[in-house]
């Protein structure tokens, strides 16, 4: 195979092939891998064939896992030797929090455009120097805000563009998940802050502020609280488990950032809403959803029910209160992937629409990716929400030109 400049597709046949670079092989680093081999049948049109070429892993045996069983038809365990490889065009990094920042920037100098999970740093410093260096270095970048891609969200985001609901007056919204409701739930790096940075209200409230900024507007001021029910945990091992095990009568270590994060918000426009989240609570298990109320109508949505959207657009006459819409061929992306309404769409479809978004910029065939603009207008958020929490008074967000916030999508 002839290398061609970073990022630049080559031609196979009909299809443009872009070569694929993975750094972690975690959960996140499959879907990524799964998501990217999805593409040509459910893409077509788009005439891209991603090609699994190189996989780095610190642990070997996740390492070979990607090579022998992912595709990739190379790996290693420096992350480098991916940025090196001149048959890599693009990079998927999946890396815990805290290697974020140092291998989003070392992806930027190489030159190859990334898709980056979220939070791409452990603040909104870290998270703006990342950013810096991607747009230094020209390259196009997405990031995991995968629920926005949620064929009921996008049209949510119609109705609103489309003035539908009239002005929009207030938000709420939450993210619940328990995936921390137990006690003795280990001590892994996402509850330590050099390692994770906040708890809930990075990892969580986060994709909360990304869903409602994309839908309705940015937000330009915040007022917020957080609380750590749960103060000690059994200390983990790094590399030796997940988040999800549960240690009995281990020894017992600080957690160092919050169980619970709240914030009052206000939305460039003049709207007004409540955000919450949490990852110690007992029943939702992804509960995380809106409501988002204007002048003429509404809508609401939860990703545990994510093929409904409830719509409510007449405040008189027979059909008062909430329709459920089913995920159909004129939401979103849902034709793409289901036949007709009441098939439904599940959570890795998200990120198949990731990757298409992600390599059809790369292609220059469109541009609806989320960018890494829009990850540093969220950690702005995050970061006046911490501060607010901190000192108990309201706090300016900072603006961030160039996120794709509050407005139809770009073309």
């Amino acid at each position: 195979m002839t290398p061609t400049t970073p990022g630049a597709a080559r031609e196979i046949g009909a299809a443009r092939e872009i070569g694929v670079g993975l750094i972690s092989v975690g959960w996140m680093g499959k879907l990524h891998s799964r998501a990217y081999q999805a593409l040509p049948s459910v893409y077509p049109e788009l005439g891209i064939k991603p090609r699994l070429v190189h996989a780095a892993d610190t642990a070997e045996d996740r390492a070979a896992y990607a090579r022998d069983v992912l595709g990739y038809e190379k790996a290693t365990t420096d992350y480098r030797a991916v940025l090196d490889d001149p048959d890599v065009d693009v990079v998927s990094i999946c890396a815990p929090n805290l290697l974020h920042h140092e291998i989003g920037i070392a992806a930027a100098k190489a030159g190859k455009p990334f898709w980056i999970e979220k939070p791409v740093g452990r603040g909104a410093e870290e998270t703006a120097e990342v950013a810096a260096a991607a747009r230094a270095a020209g390259v196009v970048t997405s990031i995991g805000y995968n629920y926005r891609h949620a064929p009921a969200v996008e049209r949510a985001r119609e109705l609103i563009a489309e003035g539908r609901l009239g002005r929009i007056t207030n938000v709420r919204a939450t993210f619940f998940s328990g995936y921390a409701s137990e006690p003795k739930g280990a001590l892994s790096w996402r509850f330590k802050r050099d390692l994770a940075g906040h708890g809930a209200l990075g990892d969580l409230l986060s994709h909360v502020v990304d869903l409602v900024s994309y839908v309705v507007a940015p937000i330009e001021e915040v007022s917020a609280l957080t609380s750590t029910v749960y103060t000690e945990r059994p200390i983990l091992p790094m590399g030796s488990g997940t988040h999800f095990a549960v240690i009995e009568d281990g020894e017992m270590a600080a957690v160092e950032n919050d169980d619970y994060s709240a914030a009052l918000v206000r939305f460039q426009g003049g709207a007004v809403g409540t955000l919450e989240a949490s990852r110690i609570i007992v029943g939702p298990q992804c509960g995380f959803g809106f409501e988002i109320y204007g002048t003429d109508g509404s809508v609401a949505w939860n990703f545990e029910r994510m093929n409904e959207l409830r719509v409510a657009l007449d405040r008189s006459g027979p059909h008062q209160g909430y329709t459920t819409v089913l995920g159909n061929g004129h939401l979103g992306d849902y034709a793409h992937f289901q036949p007709g309404p009441g098939n439904s769409m599940g959570y890795d479809d998200l990120k198949v629409i990731e990757a298409k978004k992600f390599l059809a910029a790369v292609a220059g065939i469109e541009h609806h990716n989320s960018t890494i603009e829009d990850a540093h207008a969220v950690a702005e958020v995050i970061a006046a929400a911490a501060a607010s929490a901190a000192n108990g008074s309201w706090q300016p967000v900072p603006r961030v030109p160039g996120a794709n916030f509050g407005h139809p999508a770009r073309s």
